[in-house]
């Protein structure tokens, strides 16, 4: 079709020159969006051709280009080539990933992601995994299939009787626990204030010495990678303490459990393996692009439990059908994106990517060091807390650095400070890339 030549020549365009632009678009550019879409509907149709070509006019100008390499913000990863391709192939195929029987290519393509992601991240070989859309969605599966399984072994069935008159359930978290957890708390109504906050060590990482009692009506929530520092939490001690307990422990690993992946990096997750549920995202570390999450739930039947639904025009199959395991029934095909994001890259090179970005993190916090600023976490990952001064100098440098356009950093408060956060985890950044980066920080503290 023509109309898709001239969407891929667009595309195509629009990569290519991603490394020339600024990384935030310009006011202007903004303005001209605003401009021209926010119109009234039009009463006649539009040709395709011209829908394309302002999305194109309008659109691209107006993006961020978190596609290239210096976009070092909320640990946002490019998507890399196979995905995109792959991306492009699920909309042309336009299949529901609901159940097999709707695309046996779409459920094929997620069971054998799924199953390589478990070799990759050290996970149960048995464990039940669902592709989902993102984090908040992963530990909103992770968590319901802890709330199922504790509940049901005090009798009471939560997805029929709800949450009316059920035994109570005490989650217990760190002290800096990500606020997509704490989201997915609320949806589940276990609540985001009711949760036991354990201190945290100068890292941020929860310490095993202050759990609070737990027993089998626990959910213990844990971090691999904490979101300022990427610091690991004890998962060993804690995993033991809450088992002997009869507690359920949770891993929020949002970008750290790739850490896996990394014979340089494994030894980061030692334990974690021995946790109940983990959450992950798809779209961060692996490069695949948005939206996709992971959770991986060790008692299949907990999962199951906790997602499966039932209806006659719904007669079980013979295999696996995703939505008895995932919150969404109808839903796109994203584990093809994910199956090809792996398969272009292999384990050595998944391995590569974490090893890459996170020595593109020590290069920034040795350049940032050298020039005098102060570094504040242990830079074990792919996260560099900076400081320029008071409060108001770093945010002063961290608006020069976002208002030039060479890269873009974001603001973070940790532990009395306020700070430049920087996340390195797209394949697209280089060392040269870093060094402009660092070029640009460098001169906006002067």
């Amino acid at each position: 079709m023509d109309l898709l030549q001239d969407a891929a020549r667009r595309a195509n365009l629009y990569l290519n020159s991603i490394h020339d632009r600024r990384v935030t678009p310009t006011p202007e550019s903004i303005a001209a969006l605003e401009t021209a879409i926010k119109t009234e509907l039009p009463e006649t149709p539009t040709a395709a051709e011209t829908v394309l070509a302002d999305l194109d006019q309008f659109g691209s100008p107006a993006t961020v280009a978190s596609q290239g390499g210096r976009f070092f913000g909320f640990v946002t990863g490019g998507t890399t080539p196979a995905a995109l391709a792959a991306s492009w192939m699920i909309s042309t195929w336009d299949q529901n990933a609901a159940l097999r029987v709707m695309s046996p290519a779409a459920a094929i393509f997620e069971e054998t992601a799924l199953t390589w992601l478990r070799g990759l991240l050290n996970l149960p070989a048995d464990a039940a995994g669902a592709v989902v859309t993102g984090a908040t969605m992963a530990n909103f599966t992770g968590l319901a299939a802890a709330r199922h399984a504790l509940l049901q072994k005090q009798n009471w069935d939560v997805e029929n009787d709800g949450l009316f008159g059920a035994p109570p359930i005490t989650v217990v978290v760190g002290g800096e626990v990500h606020v997509s957890l704490l989201k997915a708390l609320g949806m589940l109504g276990l609540g985001r204030r009711r949760v036991i906050r354990v201190p945290v060590d100068g890292q941020g990482r929860m310490r095993a010495d202050s759990l609070p009692p737990l027993n089998e009506t626990t959910i213990v929530c844990i971090q691999a990678g904490n979101v300022n520092t990427g610091a690991f939490d004890p998962a060993a001690e804690i995993c033991e303490a809450a088992h002997k307990a009869g507690a359920w422990v949770h891993v929020d690993g949002a970008f750290g459990l790739f850490a896996a992946m990394s014979p340089q990096y494994r030894h980061l997750t030692t334990g974690f393996a021995q946790a109940d549920s983990w959450a992950t995202d798809g779209h961060k570390w692996p490069n695949v692009g948005y939206d996709c999450g992971l959770a991986f739930v060790r008692d299949s039947e907990a999962l199951r439990g906790a997602m499966t639904m039932n209806a006659a025009y719904l007669p079980p199959g013979a295999h696996r059908d995703p939505c008895h395991y995932t919150p969404e029934m109808s839903r796109r095909a994203r584990g093809v994106e994910l199956w090809a994001a792996i398969r272009a890259q292999g384990r050595t090179g998944m391995a590569a990517l974490i090893e890459r970005t996170c020595s593109h993190a020590r290069r920034f916090a040795d350049g940032l060091r050298a020039a005098g600023h102060t570094v504040l976490n242990d830079v074990e990952l792919n996260q560099v807390l900076v400081t320029f001064g008071t409060p108001e100098q770093t945010l002063a440098v961290m608006r020069r650095v976002q208002a030039e356009g060479i890269c873009w950093c974001g603001e973070t408060e940790w532990q009395g400070h306020v700070a430049m956060r920087i996340s390195v985890s797209s394949w697209a950044t280089t060392e040269a890339d870093v060094d402009a980066a660092l070029a640009s920080i460098l001169r906006a503290t002067q």
